[in-house]
């Protein structure tokens, strides 16, 4: 048994925890996300850009394979709909968990103009009122709003380092207190914002953090040199594991985490870019 984190965050390694039909096979994963029955969601750039497992890692199904491109960012909202962020073909999907495709924010295939939706997108979230926030941040520095159907109200955001610039703003989340958070990934920060886009406050100290995950008042963080970070609300650092090297080992990263997401039993999912194949799962540890 491998176990990593510490204290009241302490969890077991899984590397090995699902099953794939015989003969598929993973290529990048940058994103996982579970639903409200804990189905696990992997968004990976291969044959089969999603594939669900039960969260025993049973095959459940796979879908997206006629829409889905270049998987990047996924969130999944109250409703157990699936949100697809696609980074080269500029656009952001909406599915239901069986892969019926509702809604499609930006033009597929087709780069928006400098500062406008979408240039290499990587991100989305929800508030509590459905209004919908996307980080476009490889071709862009921004972030977008959007009403609940889709009507996009507002950007902001430029390059940068200081308050409310960016640096390849990577993963976007809503906190319990009303806050936007941004993983200003190239900048080693987040910063947070209120919803109308004013800068409130950041955080620093961060080894490129790729996405984060939140849990009522604890900030689960992938960073994508290797290495897992939680936190509460008001900043304090509360467990931490990696590295900070490529190691092909159990609790290590042999990629870079990228995705980050967690069960309803506190089991986290962690996939990796710039390798194959590599989604670990840790089981919290009571």
């Amino acid at each position: 048994m491998t176990l990593v984190g510490s204290g009241a965050f302490t969890y077991e390694v899984q590397q090995d925890w699902f099953e794939l039909p015989e003969g598929w096979s993973f290529g990048w994963v940058p994103a996982v996300a579970c639903d409200s029955a804990d189905r696990v969601y992997v968004y990976s750039r291969s044959e089969r850009p999603m594939v669900v497992f039960d969260s025993e890692g049973r095959f459940v199904a796979s879908w997206g394979e006629e829409v889905l491109k270049d998987a990047h960012g996924i969130f999944i909202d109250e409703r157990d709909q699936i949100w697809c962020v696609e980074r080269e073909t500029h656009c952001v999907r909406q599915f239901t968990r069986d892969g019926e495709l509702l809604m499609t924010l930006g033009t597929p295939d087709q780069e928006g103009a400098e500062g406008q939706p979408f240039r290499l997108p990587t991100d989305l979230a929800l508030d509590a009122d459905g209004f919908i926030y996307v980080s476009d941040g490889y071709g862009n520095t921004c972030i977008h709003k959007y009403s609940p159907s889709g009507e996009f109200i507002k950007t902001w955001g430029r390059p940068g380092t200081g308050p409310g610039e960016f640096d390849l703003p990577h993963c976007v989340r809503v906190d319990q207190r009303g806050r936007l958070m941004v993983a200003d990934r190239a900048n080693n920060r987040i910063q947070f914002f209120d919803l109308d886009g004013n800068y409130l406050e950041e955080w620093g100290g961060f080894h490129h953090p790729d996405t984060i995950f939140l849990d009522g008042d604890t900030v689960y963080v992938a960073e994508l040199d290797q290495r897992v970070s939680i936190l509460n609300l008001d900043g304090e650092w509360l467990a931490q594991w990696g590295s900070g090297e490529r190691i092909d080992a159990p609790g290590e990263f042999l990629g870079c985490p990228h995705g980050i997401w967690m069960d309803s039993k506190g089991d986290l999912y962690v996939g990796e870019v710039q390798t194959d194949h590599r989604i670990q799962k840790f089981v919290r540890q009571t």
